[in-house]
């Protein structure tokens, strides 16, 4: 009897921007099923760096918030022994397919990007062709590692669907060269909203301090927050229409521990807000503990950090390298 050999497994790829510390709303809503994708596909994960820079960064500070998203996503149990954990800048084929597809990409179809729209109001100082090429560079990171898979939210859409515009049309042109990824939809995380204003998402960017969790709050601060999160003056733990507040924390406690809502309701049947948000608050507390523990001991280890970026930039290149090579034959490029 002949031996079957199993399919090889979908590559996904996801990316972070080193732009601050993430939020609890970022960790469950993305961050928290990464490990499960790396178990489940040939995973590429990317801290997106060049991305930051549409917006102005201070050197020092830029250079330490790449290494802390890099040792968090070792925190949260990725391993780049098994999946390619790589800072974008590091692999230059990024920039370069980037250029390339600028030159396949119709100014039209950048103009009618709505992030574009929304991001050039809130930085009216610094509209830069970078934030307006911002999706160009996207579909490079995600056409070079021939990702089948791509997780996107709601507000990348729209980036995944220009990138699958691109590499069709480039392969309409070519012959067959570049994957068309599809947008994966798997266990959907918590759409965590703002605790001050639960008809808004949890934003780091939010002025109001008390409006998010970090994932490296401090515990007695989480409490804090959780503590003062707007509620209603019914007082009954429910999820109803009218009840964002509760909603929002439900869906916090839910994520945290597997329950469901009629579980919980159940559970706090007849006890007050007070009640609920203790546990809530312990809830978010546990979950977070283990990995801001791993966090702090990899941040500590430079000489570790650089040497999970420098295999990672490595493995990262030679997939990168074989589909830059391939597009730019194509294309007439002289090749060295």
């Amino acid at each position: 009897m002949e031996a079957t050999t199993a399919a090889p497994k979908k590559r996904i790829l996801s990316c972070i921007q080193p732009s601050g510390i993430p939020t609890l709303g970022n960790y469950l809503g993305a961050l928290k099923n990464w490990k499960t994708l790396a178990d489940e596909f040939d995973g590429a994960f990317a801290v997106a760096d060049l991305h930051a820079i549409t917006v102005r960064q201070e050197p020092a500070q830029f250079r330490k918030q790449i290494n802390d998203v890099l040792a968090l996503l070792l925190a949260i149990g990725l391993d780049p022994d098994q999946s390619i954990l790589f800072i974008q800048s590091q692999v230059p084929a990024h920039s370069q397919l980037a250029w390339i597809l600028n030159c396949y990409t119709q100014f039209g179809e950048m103009s009618r990007m709505t992030q574009f729209k929304d991001k050039s109001q809130s930085h009216a100082d610094n509209v830069n062709v970078g934030l307006f090429a911002y999706p160009v560079l996207m579909a490079a990171d995600i056409l070079l590692y021939q990702a089948d898979l791509v997780p996107v939210g709601a507000d990348q859409k729209q980036h995944l669907e220009i990138a699958r515009d691109i590499a069709q049309r480039f392969n309409t042109l070519y012959s067959p060269t570049f994957t068309v990824p599809e947008p994966y939809i798997g266990k959907q995380g918590a759409r965590v909203m703002s605790l001050q204003d639960p008809l808004k998402k949890m934003s780091k960017s939010d002025p109001n301090p008390k409006s998010y969790i970090s994932v490296f709050d401090a515990p007695d601060v989480i409490s804090k927050k959780i503590k003062s999160a707007v509620t209603d003056s019914e007082g009954s733990v429910r999820f109803a229409d009218g009840k964002e507040g509760i909603n929002n924390l439900m869906g916090i406690y839910a994520c945290c521990t597997g329950l469901t809502n009629e579980q919980i309701e159940a559970d706090f049947a007849g006890k007050g807000y007070g009640d609920f948000k203790a546990a809530v608050a312990e809830a978010v507390i546990e979950e977070l503990r283990p990995i801001r523990e791993r966090y702090e001991r990899y941040s500590n280890d430079k000489a570790y950090l650089k040497e999970v970026a420098a295999q990672g930039a490595e493995r990262a290149s030679r997939v990168a390298n074989r589909t830059l090579q391939k597009v730019m034959k194509k294309i007439g490029f002289v090749l060295p």
